[in-house]
């Protein structure tokens, strides 16, 4: 990482980190709960895919790569966010209440979910945060001092 790096960018390498260990967190509770069923090796295995994959895009990122901005953005932001939201997104269109939820769930149910709430606001600010005027004016900059050397 070089010195000028933008208080942004460092920002959303670090709210990238932040997603990863929610992520992360989230995958012991289900497996710790027995809900992961016969699948959970396999599940955890591409969990672990995903998430070491992320730290190294987000690595290159931190580093000025544009390649993984997008790659967080579109891999991470479109895709992983609606990986996580279209579950619950659809269960409340089904008819069920939140605060029926909520005032039933046991200690795991409400962990699991305020990890949920922080994985998906981390996801949002890491991409926000790659693209303020600050960023994006670094990674032209980054992207134009690679081409002068090589």
């Amino acid at each position: 990482m070089t010195t000028n790096t933008p208080a942004a960018v460092r920002a959303a390498f670090v709210t990238w980190l932040v997603a990863v260990g929610a992520g992360a967190f989230e995958t012991v509770l289900v497996v710790a709960s027995g809900e992961a069923g016969d699948g959970a090796a396999v599940g955890v295995a591409v969990r672990l895919t995903v998430f070491v994959a992320a730290v190294l895009v987000a690595l290159r990122m931190r580093a000025g790569r544009r390649w993984a901005r997008l790659a967080l953005t579109v891999g991470l932001g479109v895709l992983g966010t609606l990986s996580l939201v279209l579950g619950p997104i659809g269960w409340l269109l089904d008819g069920n209440s939140l605060p029926d939820l909520v005032s039933s769930a046991s200690a795991l149910d409400l962990t699991f979910g305020a990890s949920r709430v922080v994985h998906v606001c981390a996801v949002l600010a890491g991409c926000v945060l790659m693209f303020v005027p600050s960023a994006n004016a670094w990674f032209r900059s980054r992207a134009r001092a690679r081409v002068a050397v090589g």
